[in-house]
C-alpha cells in the first residue's frame, strides 16, 4: 500500500466531519434534516460571528466561534456514534418521551449553541448562552415538532449547553458527550484553556504541544471510544490532564472512553506515554 493510500485508509477509518450520506450507528434522518436548516440559518451564523468578539478581540482568548462550533459538533456526533456502536445507551430523549432519532438533534443543537453566551461576556458565558439559545430554539424548533416535543427537545439542548460548563454536572449522556467534545477541539493551539500574555506561560506551552487528536473506536469492548492524542513536547501533558480529564469526569460517559496520548518528539522523552 502506498502512502497515499495509507494515509486515506486512515482518514476514512478515522473520520472529522460527520457525512450524512455516511452509514451510522443511529437513526440519521432526523438529524439530516435539522442539519441542513441549522446550518444555513441566518441568526445562528450571525451568533457565531458575533461570539468571537469577546472572547478574542477583547480578552486574548482563542477561536470560541464558527470553526470552534464546527469542529466541536463534528467531534460529538462522531464521539455519539462511536458510542452507540458500542451499544452505550442514552438518557435524555428517552426520559423526555423522545425517539432515539432525537438524540443525535439533542447533540448537534447543543453543539452549535453552546458558546453564544459569549456575545454577553467571556466569563461565565454558560449561562448567558441559556437565555439566548432558548430564543432561538423556540423559532428554529417549530419547523421539526409539535408543541410538546419543542419543548422537550429544548429542555435537553439546554441542560447540555449549561453543563459544558465544568460547575455543572451532566444528568444525561447527550450532555456528556457535548462537555467532553467541547475539550477534543485541543489540536495546535486551539485548547479551551486561555493563552497568557506573552504566550509563555504553562496554558500556552501545553496547548501548542497537542498535534493531533482522533476519535478511533477502542479495542476493549467495555470502552468503545479511544482518544487518541500526539504530542509533540512533554508539556502537552498539562492539557490532557488539566482540560479533558477535568471535561470527561463525571460526564456519564467517563467509563467508555479511554484516553492515549503519546509523545512522538524524539528528543524530548520526558514524557513517552500517558493513558487514562
Amino acid at each position: 500500500m502506498s502512502n497515499s493510500d495509507e494515509a486515506q485508509t486512515v482518514e476514512e477509518s478515522t473520520p472529522r466531519e460527520y457525512d450524512p450520506n455516511a452509514e451510522h450507528a443511529f437513526p440519521d434522518h432526523r438529524l439530516n434534516d435539522v442539519l441542513d436548516a441549522l446550518l444555513s440559518d441566518a441568526e445562528v451564523t450571525a451568533y457565531l460571528r458575533a461570539q468571537n468578539v469577546n472572547a478574542v478581540e477583547r480578552k486574548g482568548y482563542n477561536d470560541h466561534g464558527a470553526k470552534h462550533i464546527s469542529i466541536v459538533r463534528n467531534r460529538a456526533l462522531r464521539l455519539y456514534d462511536l458510542l452507540k456502536r458500542g451499544n452505550v445507551e442514552f438518557n435524555g430523549a428517552t426520559q423526555q418521551g423522545l425517539d432515539e432519532a432525537d438524540e443525535p438533534v439533542i447533540i448537534a443543537l447543543a453543539a452549535t449553541l453552546h458558546d453564544i453566551g459569549h456575545v454577553v461576556h467571556r466569563d461565565d458565558h454558560a449561562y448567558y448562552s441559556i437565555p439566548l439559545a432558548a430564543d432561538v430554539l423556540d423559532r428554529f424548533l417549530a419547523q421539526f415538532y409539535d408543541i410538546d416535543n419543542q419543548v422537550r427537545v429544548k429542555a435537553e439542548v439546554l441542560h447540555a449547553i449549561l453543563c459544558h460548563h465544568t460547575e455543572e454536572d451532566p444528568l444525561t449522556r447527550e450532555a456528556g458527550v457535548i462537555r467532553v467534545a467541547d475539550a477534543l477541539d485541543m489540536e495546535r493551539g486551539r485548547s479551551r484553556m486561555p493563552y497568557e500574555k506573552g504566550g509563555r506561560g504553562i496554558n500556552t506551552l501545553s496547548s501548542q504541544a497537542i498535534r493531533n487528536v482522533e476519535l478511533k473506536p477502542g479495542e476493549d469492548e467495555d470502552a468503545p471510544v479511544l482518544v487518541d492524542i500526539e504530542m509533540v513536547n512533554a508539556a502537552g501533558v498539562y492539557q490532557v490532564d488539566s482540560l479533558l480529564k477535568a471535561k470527561l469526569r463525571n460526564s456519564l460517559i467517563e467509563d467508555y472512553v479511554r484516553i492515549v496520548a503519546i509523545n512522538t518528539k524524539a528528543d524530548d522523552q520526558l514524557v513517552e506515554r500517558i493513558e487514562l
